[in-house]
């Protein structure tokens, strides 16, 4: 005999059913992103607060805050050469809200270290590739050399007496130095220290020799005659430094390193909310504003698709891990 239904139960039954049709109605809305943001954005940084990236970071997150009306909440998470901020991006939920600020790290550290806690390309989705950034190569005001090439025959001639400060090993400074000493075909030691500020202290005290310094962070100590920016490590010249000639065409035709920083999320974001994003950043990115503050900065914008960021990553990773397996250099 078949079970009869009160009234109230068929009206709860009836209601459930109108919610669950409702979710899977709106199911499809979200995924869209049409209601996206609708709570506030954590960005990571997986570096500490003052740096490049931090800054551009802070930056992007106030004119996204203001056209969004949600907040863009800046969470550093430095250590680890970015493995920890990565790790921690690498690990949230796909849904749009946590984003990563990566830098070059991103696609040194696969060739760096044996084992990482995530997939560089599988466990990210890229957004857009923001900015790039160059380096300026100095030397501290006692060094005898005015020029690059007067550095590489110094170098020559003195084979493994002269040095490069770093901040580690994997950083940009690091990768540059090993490019400069391939391609000019000199013996010149990397010495590692823990901050930027301590390689400058080191370079003015003529500790060390050569310093791939960030432009911006160099030019008060080139107006003061500290140091001496004999070249730029860029394709062109920086329009912090426009009277300073490229590596390139100063000494070695086709040299060239720049890094960059990048916006990912977590694998698995829907599209639709990655493309909402790219948009509103590649457009706030393109504002004469935002693009001539960042330049103050010595950076250059790029705004790129999703696609073309992806791109960059794989054709970088395998660019510099045949430069890092030919130096030997690993980090268990």
């Amino acid at each position: 005999m078949a079970a009869t239904r009160s009234p109230r139960r068929s009206s709860l039954l009836a209601r459930r059913g109108f919610l669950a049709g409702a979710a899977l109605t709106c199911a499809p809305f979200v995924a869209r992103g049409d209601s996206f943001p609708s709570k506030p954005i954590q960005l990571v940084v997986p570096l500490g607060p003052g740096g490049i990236n931090d800054i551009i970071s802070r930056m992007l997150g106030q004119k996204l805050t203001e056209a969004w009306g949600q907040p863009v909440v800046i969470v550093n998470k430095p250590g680890a050469g970015g493995i920890i901020g990565s790790e921690a991006v690498a690990k949230a939920a796909p849904d749009g809200y946590t984003m990563l600020m990566c830098y070059s790290s991103h696609f040194v550290n696969p060739s760096l270290y044996a084992k990482l806690p995530y997939d560089t390309l599988k466990d990210f989705a890229p957004i857009t590739l923001v900015n790039t950034v160059n380096l300026v190569l100095t030397v501290g005001a006692s060094v005898p050399v005015n020029s690059v090439a007067e550095l590489i025959a110094l170098a020559k001639a003195k084979p493994g007496a002269l040095n490069y400060g770093t901040i580690g090993i994997g950083s940009l400074g690091h990768l540059a130095g090993l490019r400069f000493v391939k391609a000019a075909g000199i013996d010149v030691m990397q010495v590692p220290y823990k901050s930027a500020p301590e390689v400058t202290t080191a370079l003015l005290a003529g500790d060390a020799t050569l310093y791939f310094d960030s432009p911006i962070t160099a030019l008060p100590f080139i107006k003061s005659g500290k140091v001496k920016a004999l070249a730029v490590t860029s394709a062109t010249r920086s329009a912090v430094l426009p009277d300073v000639p490229t590596i390139a065409e100063a000494a070695l035709p086709g040299f060239e390193v720049v890094g960059w920083n990048g916006l990912l999320a977590p694998a698995g974001t829907p599209r639709p909310i990655i493309d909402k994003l790219n948009a509103e950043i590649v457009r706030i990115l393109h504002t004469p504003a935002m693009t001539n503050s960042l330049r103050d900065q010595g950076v250059d914008v790029v705004g790129d698709t999703p696609d073309e960021f992806a791109a960059v990553i794989a054709a970088d990773i395998a660019k510099w891990r045949a430069i890092i397996q030919a130096a030997g250099i690993k980090i268990e």
